[in-house]
């Protein structure tokens, strides 16, 4: 295996946590709902449009603060989720593009 072919399997693995971010319906919702929302929603109020218990929404919230999709603002005694999507976008873009070129040279 050559060099190149190396550097794409280990860029899939750096990413999997954005892919893996991204797999679940429940998490494609808190996206979209933030999204909607830009100046952040907390657990609450997440839950009352999601229909999930605060838990869950806290789990999906989690996994997607470690791919870097959301991040939180603490006001007074409460975080408010905000989408943050920007890095993991450039991120996938890259990979695309690592993956279109080595197409291309095909």
């Amino acid at each position: 295996m050559n060099q190149e072919y190396e550097q794409m399997v280990q860029q899939f693995k750096n990413y999997v946590p954005l892919l893996d971010a991204l797999k679940d319906e429940k998490r494609h919702a808190i996206i979209l709902l933030l999204a909607q929302h830009k100046s952040g929603l907390n657990v609450n109020t997440i839950a009352e449009h999601i229909q999930l218990s605060r838990p869950a929404i806290s789990h999906h919230l989690k996994v997607l603060r470690q791919a870097g999709f959301v991040d939180y603002d603490k006001r007074n005694v409460e975080n408010y989720y905000v989408l943050t999507i920007r890095k993991p976008l450039e991120q996938l873009k890259l990979l695309i593009a690592t993956i279109e070129a080595q197409c291309s040279q095909s």
